[in-house]
């Protein structure tokens, strides 16, 4: 496909990453089925977290973009997607403003959560946009000291589920808590692959992930871990009878995360984006299945 033009539309959306907005929708869905759950569903509540979600997602890739490009961890050995600093087709000060557009956006959503459900709103959307921006930029980068990991797991899964039922519901239930486990699971194995796929070049530019720290197999071995951890999650919660039969709804995509690990174990450099991009994919259809099962 023919490269955007620099500045224009095209290159905004490459930028935004649209694909890795799975891992804010996900969250936002399970959540709003627990929220369903004790009765205390809003569509208000639920469709705010989500556009807040997804400007803070936005705005997280736009840092991303902007940092990785200014560390050196983004060069012309990039076997990931284009990113649209390394390609020319924004430059950093762009990136600056449209991190600044994004989290306004999503400090909108929030002012109207606030409304709904009170000032510890603001703290959830003032860390979650804090994080966002350590993640790659200021002076201890998590993603450069071996913290993504834990980044993903506590802001796309418990901070966002639990967030999502405590702006409908004004309370966080047992089971959210419990269904953020497979949410931020897979959202982490996200991570997982573009670190495996990227660890000689993270190496390079002192990105220190676990991967680099602790060798590619090591990044295999958690892939799989979390896949376990997300699919006896729900089997968990069937067998201590705190749901239905049909929060074993997710269980069907088990065929899919098998190929998906394989190809972890056995794949290299860019062979591995359709990796990732599977492993999007399949978090956002566990997601729907486990919100379904939760809500039925």
């Amino acid at each position: 496909m023919a490269a955007p033009a620099p500045g224009s539309v095209g290159a905004w959306l490459l930028a935004a990453r649209p694909a890795t907005l799975t891992a804010a929708f996900a969250p936002v869905a399970v959540g709003t089925a627990c929220a369903w759950r004790v009765d205390g569903f809003r569509w208000d509540a639920a469709l705010g977290a989500l556009l807040g979600a997804f400007f803070v997602q936005i705005g997280t890739n736009f840092a991303n973009d902007m940092f990785d490009f200014q560390k050196g961890a983004d060069n012309e050995d990039r076997l990931g997607p284009t990113r649209a600093a390394l390609a020319g087709l924004l430059t950093p000060a762009q990136l600056k403003r449209g991190i600044v557009v994004a989290f306004a956006l999503a400090v909108a959503a929030g002012i109207y959560l606030t409304c709904l459900a009170g000032p510890l709103v603001i703290l959830i959307g003032l860390a979650s946009m804090a994080a966002g921006l350590a993640y790659t930029g200021g002076p201890f980068p998590l993603a450069y000291n071996g913290l993504g990991d834990v980044f993903v797991m506590a802001f796309f899964g418990f901070v966002a589920v639990a967030g999502t039922v405590f702006v409908q519901a004004s309370f966080v239930p047992e089971v959210a808590w419990v269904a953020s486990l497979p949410i931020g699971s897979l959202a982490t194995a996200i991570l997982v692959v573009n670190n495996v796929r990227d660890f000689e070049g993270d190496a390079r530019a002192g990105k220190t992930t676990l991967v680099v720290r602790f060798g590619r197999n090591r990044g295999v071995w958690e892939y799989g871990l979390l896949l376990l951890l997300s699919y006896a999650t729900p089997i968990g919660m069937f067998g201590l009878g705190w749901t239905s039969v049909w929060v074993l709804l997710p269980l069907l995509t088990i065929p899919i995360a098998a190929r998906l690990h394989h190809s972890v174990v056995v794949d290299r450099g860019v062979a591995l984006n359709e990796t990732l991009s599977g492993t999007a994919k399949l978090l956002s259809m566990f997601g729907v299945l486990f919100a379904i099962g939760i809500a039925l």
